[in-house]
């Protein structure tokens, strides 16, 4: 659910035509993933709260049956998520050949109690020919992933046909929105922009480059302040917080290292 579908702009444009006659403007009508989650979970509370601990897990172990994968019912090829050793410790390794589906676990946090954000990577190539900003070549190497709750009713009608479009795709529903942390190839860092597929999904380029390609990086972001930047609005729950690791649109491939994913109180 939380996870970046590799949606052409041509086909979001006619599934526009396709879909004028038949709108559904209910309040939500299934349309959201993030609905069903903020129903399910209550909002956790403590002052750091651990999203991933993979550095507390063993090498080699089956994967935490709370992380999920997802887009599997896209037809995509898989990206592999593991556990393995690292110079950090233990981390997720994710190797794309041709690749591109995430892997994420859910959760109910309000960002403005839990605005800072840390986690920590390790990109051991990037992508020859990947652009961000190119519908048909947006691959990278490390993506990390956060999704929003929201209110359906302020979904303007081509949101709600791109949305569609998008759960049909990649079969399942994609949350209110997705902030996404990257690293590309070519785009410096701290530029925002809009996914060239789905204006719900907004992206901040974290690293570029190859400067640090091979090398553990940690970031700390405040998530609140960048949804606002990104929307222009003030963010709801975050029901998700995922991986992405693709390479499908370039086919190539691409390894990645995650390390630890904490939420933190200011």
């Amino acid at each position: 659910m939380a996870i970046l579908t590799k949606l052409p702009r041509a086909a979001a444009l006619l599934g526009g035509v396709l879909l004028a006659g038949c709108a559904i403007v209910a309040e939500d009508d299934g349309l959201l993933a993030s609905t069903p989650i903020v129903r399910a979970l209550e909002r956790e509370t403590a002052e750091v709260i651990e999203v991933a601990r993979f550095s507390r897990m063993r090498a080699g172990a089956a994967l935490p049956a709370e992380w999920l994968g997802w887009g599997l019912s896209s037809g995509k090829r898989q990206t592999e998520y593991r556990l393995v050793h690292s110079a950090a410790g233990t981390a997720l390794e994710a190797f794309a050949d041709r690749a591109g589906t995430g892997f994420y676990r859910r959760v109910r946090v309000d960002p403005r109690r839990h605005p800072m954000l840390e986690w920590s990577w390790r990109v051991e190539n990037l992508i020859p020919g990947a652009n961000l900003r190119v519908a048909s070549r947006e691959d990278s190497a490390a993506r990390l992933v956060i999704s929003f709750h929201g209110d359906a009713k302020k979904l303007d009608f081509d949101d709600r046909v791109r949305l569609r479009l998008a759960q049909a795709f990649a079969g399942e529903p994609l949350p209110y929105a997705m902030l996404i942390y990257v690293w590309s190839n070519q785009i410096p860092a701290e530029t925002a922009l809009p996914s060239p597929q789905i204006d719900r999904i907004r992206m901040v380029v974290v690293e570029s480059g190859h400067g640090h390609v091979g090398q553990w990086l940690t970031y700390r972001r405040n998530v609140l302040e960048d949804y606002r930047r990104a929307f222009g609005e003030d963010p709801g729950d975050i029901v998700a917080v995922g991986m992405l690791t693709d390479s499908d649109n370039t086919q190539q491939v691409a390894r990645s290292y995650y390390g630890d994913i904490t939420l933190r109180a200011p």
